[in-house]
């Protein structure tokens, strides 16, 4: 079968509008403009694309809705891009290249010459007595249960931090625990409930989950680990009472938020007839299809291949998708640039997507800091494979730092209440430098005797989100940006998850600035 190139006119359908599918608009808003492709978007929400990361923020009132905007919707429609809100698309006919819609939408259907999904992933709604489950019913649960993906979810917890009411999260992982300090450091009383012994299960070994549960309740948030839920009790009124726990204790509350996790988007891609695991299968061209017009990018694409000699996607094989922004970015600049080449008629093959590695977690909170990345299992008094691991606490400051060396490079790390020595460990991390033989210098960064361990390379990626690498940085700060804001209007660092804006207040530091 012949692979589908597209041509001048061609349409360009993409179904979804979450911050990748922006990226990839936005990146082909030139070609539109010219008049040498027309971009259909087609979204659920009856609003533009938003940055769903900030969805937390807003909920605490920490910021506002200016703030989570990624459209300028003016512009995209003088462009000549064409959107069709509020109209989620129930299936796809790939023989007829039609998308049809859900009744009701502004249209029936939208033909296309290539299609683009881009469907991110839903909540999960976990099994308990006092809600349904299914994933379609989640606009469907009680008053005062949230999942909390959207803006209109983020303004059930802002009315209840208004009030400093009482907040159960379910869910010990980073969003989790970055909902739970958010709320209770607006003042809120909150209790988390984690199913496993320790927090951050997948990020933290057990010493460190067990030191951040130790912070948290130092810091005024209850923990409630290695416990089983399994009722959401109900007011009469059919509100949110409490949370009642497997050993029959109750858990009051005004607000019980679902922190458990997302599931890839893939019901459209099925029926439709595409390879689906955990996510939409593609290969490293982000094709979904045989013929080149099925495209699955971010939340919903699991990048492996179905040719068994392919030498770029095997290595990904169990990952399914990122789950993260980075990852969706580069994958919307990358097909972007593909499309811009044929286009061109370039003959030219683009080099495959590099597996970027966008494994380091870091807690955004303002009361605890955490971080950790790659391998971190291991003791001091262990060498496995090779490998070193040095390991330093201090329960009573609930401050710990344990790196694994191999070969005198950093190949993982966990850094609690150490903020520079996190922002330092995580330059490092990615950039793949050799540690200072000293590696007291990186935990003395925190401490009244701060050592200046030296600039980060200039190609190292501070910015995974945007994939913004030092030196581009570095030149904001010399043009004279004095702050995070100010590099992230310059160069989009620090615009997507925010992990990286310790780092860049670090080097803004450094040049002697001092606005954050």
């Amino acid at each position: 079968m012949m692979r589908h190139a597209l041509d001048v006119g061609d349409r360009l359908l993409v179904v979804g509008f979450g911050p990748v599918a922006v990226r990839l608009v936005d990146e082909l808003l030139p070609e539109v403009a010219a008049g040498r492709l027309r971009v259909t978007v087609v979204g659920a929400e009856a609003r533009p694309g938003y940055n769903r990361v900030l969805v937390g923020e807003y909920a605490v009132g920490r910021t506002d809705h200016e703030a989570l905007e990624l459209v300028d919707e003016p512009a995209w429609r003088g462009a000549g891009v064409e959107l069709i809100l509020g109209a989620p698309v129930t299936w796809v006919d790939r023989s007829a290249r039609v998308a049809h819609l859900a009744p009701g939408s502004p249209v029936e259907e939208v033909g296309y010459d290539a299609l683009v999904l881009a469907v991110g992933a839903r909540a999960n709604v976990p099994v308990l007595r006092g809600i349904n489950p299914d994933p379609a019913a989640v606009a469907h649960l009680p008053r005062g249960v949230t999942v909390l993906r959207t803006p209109a979810d983020g303004d059930q917890l802002r009315a209840v931090v208004a009030r400093r009411g009482r907040v159960v999260v379910l869910g010990g992982g980073v969003l989790g625990l970055e909902l739970a300090l958010a709320a209770h450091e607006q003042g809120c009383d909150v209790t988390v409930v984690h199913h496993r012994p320790w927090l951050l299960t997948r990020s933290a070994d057990r010493a460190a989950g067990a030191m951040l549960e130790a912070v948290l309740a130092r810091a005024g948030v209850h923990v409630v680990a290695d416990a089983i839920a399994r009722e959401v009790v109900l007011h009469e009124g059919g509100d949110f009472a409490g949370l009642r726990l497997a050993d029959g204790q109750l858990l009051a509350g005004d607000l019980l938020i679902l922190a458990c996790g997302t599931t890839p988007r893939t019901g459209v891609a099925a029926g439709a007839g595409l390879r689906v695991d955990r996510g939409i299968l593609v290969n490293h061209d982000l094709e979904a299809d045989t013929e080149g017009r099925v495209f699955a990018i971010g939340d919903c694409a699991e990048v492996l291949c179905a040719d068994p000699t392919c030498t770029v996607c095997p290595p990904r094989r169990g990952r399914g998708p990122a789950g993260l922004i980075g990852p969706g970015w580069q994958q919307a600049q990358w097909l972007a640039a593909r499309i811009r080449r044929e286009l061109d008629s370039d003959p030219e093959p683009m080099e495959p997507l590099p597996s970027i590695e966008s494994d380091v977690i870091r807690l955004k909170a303002h009361s605890v800091e955490f971080a950790a990345a790659g391998e971190i299992d291991g003791e001091p008094w262990e060498s496995p494979c090779g490998r070193s691991v040095a390991l330093w606490a201090d329960a009573a400051a609930g401050s710990l730092a344990k790196l694994v060396l191999r070969d005198d490079r950093l190949v993982g790390f966990i850094a609690l209440g150490l903020p520079r020595t996190a922002a330092e460990l995580g330059l490092r991390y990615g950039d793949g430098a050799e540690v200072p033989a000293d590696l007291s210098v990186l935990l003395r960064l925190d401490g009244p005797d701060a050592v200046d361990p030296g600039s980060p390379s200039p190609t190292a990626t501070l910015c995974r989100c945007a994939g913004v690498p030092a030196e581009d940085v570095t030149a904001a700060i010399e043009d004279g940006c004095r702050s995070v804001a100010e590099i992230g209007a310059a160069t989009r660092a620090g615009t997507g998850c925010g992990g990286c804006r310790p780092v860049l207040q670090q080097l803004l530091d450094r040049d002697g600035a001092v606005a954050h």
